[in-house]
């Protein structure tokens, strides 16, 4: 299996400009459903959100740690299991936590305070977690990437479209509410499509590998999601906020990470196989997830 460390997967300069603009509208049609005063609201009750960002950025990556330590996987593996971690929750959280009657504020607000947050503590999280597993250092200390480059880029696809969102959604209220579920739903279609054609590019290396990354990539999600219930419920969060924290922990960004490994890691197999598949089983997880839990409403 050594092999996935040393293949690097077909996806063309072109490909990674149309997955950077993707993921902007994607973040848009997220951004158009918040109001600066979701962000007030959150700042005199901030505690869902504290311990929401902290499940996030710190327990999970904690969690990915251990894991890649205990398990072992190729070193390829292991720091796209690293990246994904170390990436905002993602853009299908919001819809999911909505279906399984959850806090859908506070995930949104989670989601903009997390990708805001992302232009510091993504790259800060890949150099510190990848840096202190010696296979993943190995890596990181061949590619040389730039912290600055990695916040920019996170910055331009994600910071700079929630900012529009906002505004408009300030600004123009009738229009953004006409247009919120039609380009929500344009946006992720278009997104699963370019996904599964990029897939459909480089099929023989995603049937060669995916044997090794499924049972890693399943077992990554499970302690995610688990490590975000066990968080806000040792914080005392409510069942409707707990659901919120647990899925957004659950859900990561892996369109940023597969950015990211385009872009900085010349698209190392490992790294690229284990975002994808992180693509298709969070949203699978997370529906079936969303439909458990939608079966009893959530105390407030």
């Amino acid at each position: 299996m050594s092999g996935i460390d040393e293949i690097t997967l077909n996806f063309s300069p072109a490909s990674l400009t149309l997955l950077n603009a993707i993921l902007a509208v994607v973040m848009f049609s997220i951004a158009i459903d918040l109001k600066p005063s979701d962000f007030h609201r959150l700042r005199r009750a901030p505690k869902p959100l504290i311990v929401g960002l902290l499940s996030q950025f710190l327990v999970l990556p904690v969690l990915t740690f251990a894991m890649v330590w205990f398990t072992d996987p190729r070193p390829s593996i292991a720091l796209g299991l690293i990246l994904v971690a170390a990436c905002p929750g993602g853009n299908i959280s919001n819809f999911i936590t909505h279906r399984a009657g959850g806090n859908a504020a506070l995930s949104v607000s989670m989601t903009g305070f997390a990708t805001v947050g992302a232009i510091l503590l993504t790259p800060v999280n890949i150099g510190l977690w990848g840096g202190l597993y010696p296979p993943t250092r190995a890596i990181l200390q061949q590619t040389e990437i730039d912290p600055l480059q990695i916040a920019i880029t996170v910055g331009l696809m994600l910071v700079l479209p929630l900012v529009l969102g906002v505004q408009l959604n300030m600004r123009n209220p009738d229009l953004t509410a006409r247009i919120r579920r039609p380009l929500q739903w344009l946006s992720m279609g278009i997104f699963i499509a370019f996904i599964v054609l990029a897939l459909a590019a480089n099929w023989a290396f995603f049937l060669q590998f995916a044997g090794a990354v499924a049972g890693l990539v399943v077992l990554h999600n499970a302690l995610a999601l688990g490590g975000g219930w066990l968080t806000a419920t040792l914080a005392g969060l409510s069942p409707f906020d707990r659901r919120a924290v647990t899925i957004e922990t659950g859900i990561q960004n892996s369109g940023l990470g597969l950015v990211l490994i385009f872009a900085f890691f010349g698209g190392l197999g490992g790294m690229a196989v284990a975002a994808a598949f992180w693509g298709i089983w969070h949203a699978i997880s997370g529906l079936a997830l969303a439909a458990l839990m939608s079966r009893t409403e959530a105390a407030r």
